[in-house]
């Protein structure tokens, strides 16, 4: 029985809630190792209230997944008194440790994919850590170069050209080789899930995509030309299109996927969906990985009050993808 991994996310925030509630959850089907700290989590049950009996493991291969416990990889020891809800350099270091054992492990054979609670990218910051997010940490881990972020749910997927940088800079970071090579990973990744012929959309970047120019000229120079040279591979991509429709076009089923150029360009339409049933997949990955489609939630950190229902669709995104 190979399960999949689950790190806990930063132990300040709603992660090690999410986890208990998630694993606990008889919607689970597919067995689950988490990677976390054995007593932030037995403290975290005491307002998650789901009465799993923690239980850690030295290795995958010592995981019993006896009903009413959880087996727990220790990936820190944390202080019984770090604070719910708070920035915490020794919790974004313990965070980041967690999801580099589940790297190990998904590249090793001894975990079908790799699941992910929320991580706090300020707290990365505090503990030394260089990167920006869990895209940026895999990737660096496995040693991936072309990657990428989707964002999906039951309506819509979009794909990120440009992930975690300042908008500014994303805009000068386009180029056609980017472009067609997310254009190419989203193919992959769409087929994958059971596509034939997936049809890819490629948001503009400019007003109206450019409007021929008249607004910029990114989507002339730089967008179209990746769109004629996928359609060149036999990859059914079309645009640029306009961004202020293409979403609601794809949400109508006239497209499988959007490619975005930025962060927010992608990320509001699917988090005005409704987070908790998006799920994050990181493509390009020599392993599955998926994750939530939310943050550390500080401010309800440590109340009971998280829903783990983004948790329960990325473990079975993972699952279905990882059988694969």
């Amino acid at each position: 029985m190979i399960p999949l991994a689950l790190s806990m996310g930063d132990p300040c925030g709603i992660g090690p809630e999410i986890t208990l509630k998630a694993c606990a959850d008889p919607r689970r089907t597919v067995p689950v190792v988490v990677i976390g700290d054995p007593g932030v989590l037995t403290r975290a049950d005491r307002f998650a209230g789901t009465g799993l009996a923690v239980r850690p493991v030295a290795s995958v291969a010592r995981a019993e997944y006896a009903p009413g416990t959880v087996d727990v990889l220790a990936g820190s020891d944390l202080p019984d008194d770090l604070p719910w809800g708070a920035l915490d350099a020794r919790a974004g270091v313990a965070s980041f440790q967690y999801v580099r054992r589940g790297a190990r492990l998904a590249m090793d054979g001894d975990v079908r994919a790799l699941v992910t609670a929320p991580i706090n990218k300020e707290a990365l910051r505090l503990g030394g850590v260089p990167h920006p997010g869990h895209t940026e940490i895999l990737a660096d881990l496995s040693g991936t170069t072309d990657y990428a972020m989707m964002m999906a749910n039951q309506e819509l997927r979009v794909v990120l050209v440009t992930v975690h940088e300042p908008l500014r800079t994303a805009i000068d970071a386009l180029d056609t080789e980017r472009e067609l090579a997310v254009i190419r990973l989203t193919h992959r990744a769409l087929e994958r899930s059971g596509a034939a012929a997936p049809r890819i959309a490629v948001a503009g970047l400019n007003p109206h995509a450019g409007e021929n120019g008249l607004f910029g000229r990114e989507d002339t120079d730089i967008i179209a030309p990746a769109v004629r040279a996928a359609r060149g591979e036999g990859i059914r991509a079309s645009g640029p299109w306009p961004a202020d429709t293409v979403f609601m076009r794809a949400r109508a089923g006239e497209f499988d996927a959007v490619v975005a150029q930025y962060h927010d360009q992608g990320l509001i339409p699917v988090k005005y969906l409704g987070l908790e049933h998006g799920v994050n997949i990181t493509l390009g990955l020599p392993f599955v990985r998926t994750s939530v489609d939310h943050g550390t939630a500080f401010d309800i950190a440590g109340r009971g009050l998280a829903d783990h229902t983004s948790l329960l669709t990325a473990l079975d995104h993972a699952d279905r993808l990882s059988a694969h």
